[in-house]
């Protein structure tokens, strides 16, 4: 049975210039038990003049503008519209700071997602069950292992952003600066844990950040978690599916190492304790990683796109 909250959490949506994807992750919410209890906040970013043409760029976000403004199903729909391009990682950071430091909670969705039925139900109820846990900073619906193994729900010091929650006591924990994270994490020595044990190098994508080669808002969260010694709670199965590999996004390659199956069942929310992280996922991750990330699977990859007529990627 799901547990009743006084205040359920409001959702946030950040668009862009994507209609299809935009509708397909707003009818697989509305889709979501319960969908019109929460109030849905949708940050509309302003057209960026480095992709394309300005004038293309602004025809396809007055598309999604237009498409949000009927949007309804929700116990109340606010649309902030940028008038300038601040980016994804701007439009995260100000929009999640905003809405959740009004409601002390927070559902974020990206416009390239698809969910289960299930996913608020399991957001909400993760999100009630471990309020006043601080060691447990974020809660997360992915899974790309596809591994049997993994627990229906586990603890792991990672975060991932493909539909994920938090509250604002964890987000007060969020540190802009790369550069300092990446000090902390090397002066502490946990590059080594921070990297899944050397098998996936997210230090380098947080350097890259740094040098401005990407703008990720995502690495600098799991930094700022990790080095607070919060946890994530995670599950075995997905509840949501990341449709965004298709050229149609900033960072796009690789999507068949993320490929997931809807899990369209409840998924219960049991208290696990003590909080600790489990080994048994940690390994399975990294197993994950060294299968898919290491020297050889990366030179079998490049091959196939090379043949397939794939150069770019």
């Amino acid at each position: 049975m799901t547990k009743l909250s006084l205040r359920r959490a409001p959702i946030i949506l950040f668009v862009y210039n994507r209609l299809n994807h935009t509708k397909q992750l707003v009818e697989s919410l509305k889709a979501n038990v319960g969908c019109e209890q929460h109030d849905f906040y949708i940050y509309s970013d302003g057209p960026a003049k480095s992709l394309g043409s300005q004038e293309d760029q602004t025809k396809s976000v007055e598309e999604v503008r237009s498409y949000i403004k009927t949007i309804d199903g929700f116990a109340s729909v606010h649309i902030i519209e940028r008038e300038k391009n601040v980016g994804l990682a701007g439009n995260v950071i100000d929009g999640v700071t905003t809405v959740v430091n009004k409601y002390g909670t927070v559902i974020v969705l990206e416009d390239d997602l698809v969910l289960s039925p299930y996913f608020l139900q399991f957001m909400q109820d993760a999100l009630d069950t471990y309020k006043d846990e601080e060691k447990v900073g974020h809660i997360q619906a992915c899974d790309f292992t596809q591994n049997p193994q993994l627990p229906d729900t586990f603890f792991i010091n990672w975060t991932g952003s493909w539909g994920w929650a938090t509250w604002a006591r964890a987000w007060k924990q969020y540190h802009i600066d790369g550069q300092y994270l990446l000090d902390q994490l090397v002066k502490r020595r946990l590059t080594y844990q921070f990297n899944f044990d050397g098998t996936y190098s997210y230090t380098k994508m947080l350097r890259k950040q740094i040098k401005g080669k990407n703008s990720s808002w995502a690495i600098r969260w799991y930094a700022s978690l990790f080095l607070s010694d919060m946890l994530a709670l995670n599950v075995g199965h997905a509840l949501v599916q990341n449709k965004g590999f298709d050229g149609t996004g900033t960072h796009c390659g690789g999507g068949e190492l993320y490929a997931s199956s809807l899990y369209m069942k409840p998924l219960r929310v049991n208290k696990i304790e003590p909080v600790v992280a489990s080994k048994q996922a940690h390994d399975i991750y990294c197993d994950y990683y060294r299968k898919n990330y290491g020297f050889w699977p990366k030179v079998k990859r490049r091959l196939r796109r090379t043949l397939q007529g794939d150069f770019g990627r």
